[in-house]
């Protein structure tokens, strides 16, 4: 790092926090977003599900606190330090466990803060900060203005914003690429495994669609009852847990696990199957599990049971994650769809526990969870068709990784 970087706080590099109301306004179907601590994704607000506000509310949470471009708004409770940037034209509302950084440009340009809260100095001192709560940790308000952090002269942030910005676009193209090639996985697996189509095609005397011949003569041309209903003939109500097994290889924080990518839930982004975010470090966790490439992460705890992603990497997670470890290769898609089911996730909310903070079980309880499973030769062609998909996608958030710490 050259000589010109200094090592500044915050407060010192004019950057204010804004405090967020504490408060939730009434949701309705349309008006203004109110962003909460899901519509942070990967240092970006997206607005999918984001709760919708009243006009009269929209106006009452942004007399505090109305957002500007290049805002950066940083989680304070839960998944502390995770932050992401508000884009030029949105009006909308900031929500509860948020706070706002904003730079008045003396020391820090605005449009470079959003990459200042994402390099190695600042997770060091989020977990120099952090307050670990039982349930959640938790930075303070008044804590966070401390932070050191390392900064260049104005001129090199303009070349920093002018290159990470470049690479932030193809990041984001190459996150659309894999929202295509899920959704071509997700509908295969609809189609052949929840709707059935080859064999009721099959079963009307007519050729399934865009099948290959070896392919389609794998699949029955009836169906027969069983206690799921009606499934194809020739295939079997089974059980999760016959597809994959618990991985619950405990480990503690120390020099075995300082190289490994750290992934906790908060990493795992709502309803993608590829992950790609990992966290420097696995804070202080006096209990952390070892995944392998290739096992399955599903969410343990309401309301993540819908976080379920296919590990790129050997890694680390804490215990709000299931890992799971494919007991053939040949299912590891099928399983990973299977577990992505929003039936799945349904079951998991019903069968949780505690009152607080509800977990479900695996032994015992998701494991045993009725599924159809199909004819091995049926999942080994799909395997062969879905699995390409889901390594290219595997390999986009891989290329895309960027961790800005200095130019």
């Amino acid at each position: 790092m050259g000589s010109e970087w200094r090592s500044v706080s915050l407060r010192e590099a004019g950057i204010e926090l804004i405090d967020c109301d504490h408060r939730t306004p009434k949701a309705l179907s349309t008006g203004y977003p109110y962003i909460a601590i899901p519509q942070l994704k990967d240092g970006r607000i997206e607005l999918g599900d984001a709760r919708r506000i009243s006009q009269e509310d929209y106006e009452d949470w942004t007399r505090k606190l109305e957002p500007r471009e290049h805002d950066v708004v940083v989680v304070r409770r839960c998944s502390s330090g995770d932050s992401a940037v508000v884009p030029k034209g949105l009006k909308c509302a900031i929500g509860q466990n948020l706070v706002v950084l904003r730079a008045d440009g003396s020391a820090v340009l605005p449009e470079f803060v959003r990459w200042l809260v994402r390099g190695d100095e600042w997770w060091e001192q989020v977990r120099k900060f952090l307050n670990v709560g039982a349930v959640f940790n938790s930075l303070k308000c008044k804590d966070i203005p401390n932070f050191e952090v390392m900064i260049p002269p104005l001129e090199g942030q303009r070349q920093v914003v002018q290159v990470l910005t470049s690479l932030d676009d193809k990041v984001l193209l190459l996150k659309q690429t894999n929202a295509t090639l899920e959704a071509i996985a997700q509908a295969l697996f609809k189609s052949w495994f929840v709707d059935f189509d080859p064999v009721r095609a099959k079963e009307e005397g007519r050729d399934p669609e865009g099948m290959p011949p070896e392919v389609a003569d794998l699949f029955p041309n009836e169906f027969e009852e069983s206690e799921l209903g009606a499934i194809p003939k020739g295939w079997r109500v089974g059980t999760i847990g016959e597809l994959v097994s618990l991985r619950n290889e405990r480990t503690k924080p120390g020099p075995s696990t300082e190289s490994l990518p750290y992934v906790p839930i908060e990493c795992i982004t709502s309803k993608c199957i590829f992950l790609g975010n990992s966290k420097p470090g696995s804070e202080a966790q006096s209990s952390l599990i070892l995944f392998k490439s290739g096992d399955i992460l599903f969410g343990a705890m309401r309301p993540y049971f819908h976080k379920v992603c296919l590990a790129p990497w050997d890694g680390v997670t804490r215990t709000t994650a299931f890992v799971c470890r494919p007991r053939e290769s040949h299912y590891q898609s099928f399983a990973l769809l299977q577990l992505f089911r929003v039936e799945t996730i349904e079951f998991a909310t019903t069968h949780s526990e505690g009152s607080t903070i509800p977990y479900a079980k695996w032994v015992g309880s998701m494991d045993s969870m009725k599924i159809v499973i199909p004819h091995t030769r049926i999942a080994q062609a799909f395997s062969e068709i879905v699995t390409p998909l889901i390594d290219r996608g595997i390999e986009n958030p891989l290329r895309s990784m960027v961790f800005p710490n200095e130019p």
